[in-house]
């Protein structure tokens, strides 16, 4: 049988439950899959997905470093950031750049995590 790797899912670490879902099912408009704890006072462990991109998202320790960046290419990243901009968060204004690998927006999420939203050239 040929190797075939199906799907990459970043962890990303977290440490307060409700600016992670503020950040990331507020803002970013993702939708919470399902949650997983061992126990009600445990760690929280959850996946996040939009529009084809899932993450995971970890309270675990040893579950991702503070700082990790995520490269994601994508379509439609005019349209994601006019929503972003249209949002009610007077705080998060992030903009777009533009060299020869695309539109890049940058993402920073309250835990330090990076986001780096990429839509290549048109071919």
């Amino acid at each position: 049988m040929a190797i075939a790797f199906e799907q990459t899912i970043p962890i990303l670490r977290i440490f307060d439950v409700a600016k992670a879902r503020a950040f990331y099912v507020g803002y970013l408009g993702f939708t919470v899959d399902w949650e997983h704890r061992f126990e009600p006072t445990m760690p929280l462990y959850m996946q996040i997905s939009r529009a084809g991109l899932v993450l995971h998202l970890s309270e675990h320790h040893g579950d991702g470093t503070p700082g990790t960046v995520v490269f994601v290419r994508m379509r439609g990243l005019r349209e994601f950031h006019a929503a972003l901009i249209a949002s009610d968060d007077g705080y998060l204004r992030p903009g777009i750049s533009d060299d020869e690998l695309g539109l890049n927006l940058d993402l920073l999420d309250p835990f330090g995590n990076r986001l780096r939203l990429n839509e290549p050239p048109a071919p």
